[in-house]
């Protein structure tokens, strides 16, 4: 669990870290990680950048989120080292070394170590720990947007076919949350 203030202090730190490396309004960075806290503050620190999120399953094989991540461009991925399946651990390393030779538009890896704590990133040139973007300067203010600014990318399923982007912007997706959270 985290405190507002904590969700708060790490995605503006997270958005002081993704800012340095050369994030700005309207690039993409993708999610190929589990519905945990780190997914949601790397989401918030794009957002606060004017950044577009994106994001996959890690139980998607490397044709599923290529098919995806190849369609967007980002600049920044961020993934765990695996996930658990059936009391297993699913190593998830290789297959992110992989997605970063399919997409090259990838420049820095944020890893999250979802299996092991310190997993071994010396296959990767280009990879920080996620804890460790944390240490970054917080950026002091968010980046100005419109209304219709995009804010997520979604897909649809792919069974028809390649998988469609589907944009999501700020403002429809804020009166969506208000909408649910009111109902």
């Amino acid at each position: 669990s985290l405190t507002r203030k904590e969700l708060y202090n790490n995605a503006m730190a997270l958005a002081g870290w993704l800012q340095q490396a050369g994030i700005v309004k309207g690039d993409r960075v993708a999610a190929y990680a589990p519905n945990v806290p780190e997914t949601i503050i790397m989401m918030l620190a794009t957002a606060t950048l004017g950044a577009v999120f994106s994001s996959c399953s890690p139980d998607f094989g490397l044709d599923g989120v290529r098919d995806r991540f190849g369609q967007i461009e980002p600049k920044i991925l961020l993934a765990c080292d695996g996930y658990h399946y059936a009391s297993k651990g699913i190593d998830r390393l290789p297959v992110v070394a992989d997605l970063v030779a399919a997409v090259p538009s990838i420049r820095k890896i944020l890893i999250i170590p979802y299996l092991n704590e310190r997993p071994d990133l010396s296959g990767f040139d280009n990879a920080t720990l996620f804890a460790d973007a944390l240490n970054h300067t917080p950026i002091s203010d968010f980046t100005r947007t419109a209304f219709n600014d995009p804010l997520y990318i979604l897909y649809s399923s792919g069974t028809t076919g390649a998988p469609k982007c589907i944009v999501h912007g700020i403002g429809g997706a804020m009166l969506q949350h208000i909408k649910e959270h009111r109902l």
